[in-house]
């Protein structure tokens, strides 16, 4: 365990990088989910259907070939990149799939508490004259928001974990998982210590966000 807790400066720094790809990418997804909730529930067909295609074709494919798509397809193939370094290409690749990735879960999640809201108050809003993206600011979304805080909380939680694909399916990007392949390359440290020093570390991640969101779930939840 000493020769794992001696490279404690590269187990902080790949974890410091999962916490930037998780917020970076949850604050993307987050955006494009509202996006994408909004267009499923419009009145006009075709932006249903278009959103629609996009999160049961993304959500039911693996993130693996995602992330693969933005690296090889995006990047190699289409020669799309966002930094000369490698080092931060690869990061913002990884955000874009993850972003493109999570953003189906939490537009479901979206859709989910929208089902919550009566009818009635849809109705009245429109009876009062408020446009459909009025109605969804004003009326629907801070509703739905309130009430799908717990299933939101379990969205992110899903994507800290999934920022470990991000190196192993071909980006590269630095995080957490990656410095522990990389001690282990190195030879430098115990296998089942730093297996267990890692998952502690996701863990001291993981844990506080799911009791966070409950309490939040529990502190916003919308009486009716």
């Amino acid at each position: 365990m000493e020769a794992f807790l001696s490279n404690y400066e590269a187990i902080i720094d790949g974890f410091s990088w999962t916490v930037r790809l998780t917020l970076i990418s949850a604050l993307f997804s987050f955006i494009l989910g509202i996006i994408l909730t909004a267009m499923r529930v419009s009145p006009v067909p075709l932006l249903r259907g278009m959103a629609t295609v996009y999160v049961e074709g993304i959500r039911n494919t693996p993130l693996t070939l995602v992330l693969l798509f933005c690296g090889l397809g995006l990047n190699s193939g289409l020669g799309l990149s966002f930094a000369e370094s490698v080092e931060w290409n690869v990061y913002w690749l990884a955000v874009l799939g993850l972003s493109a990735y999570t953003a189906c879960f939490v537009s479901e999640a979206l859709r989910s508490g929208i089902n919550t809201i009566p009818f009635g108050q849809i109705e009245a809003a429109r009876s009062l004259g408020l446009t459909f993206l009025q109605n969804m600011r004003m009326i629907v979304l801070p509703q739905a928001l309130r009430s799908v805080v717990g299933p939101l909380g379990s969205v992110l939680i899903a994507l800290i974990k999934n920022t470990t694909v991000a190196s192993v399916a071909g980006l590269g990007v630095q995080e957490a998982s990656r410095e522990m392949k990389l001690m282990f390359d190195q030879g430098v440290v115990p296998v089942i210590p730093t297996f267990i020093g890692f998952a502690i570390g996701f863990l001291i991640l993981c844990l506080p966000t799911g009791y966070l969101f409950g309490w939040l779930s529990k502190r916003l939840a919308v009486a009716r």
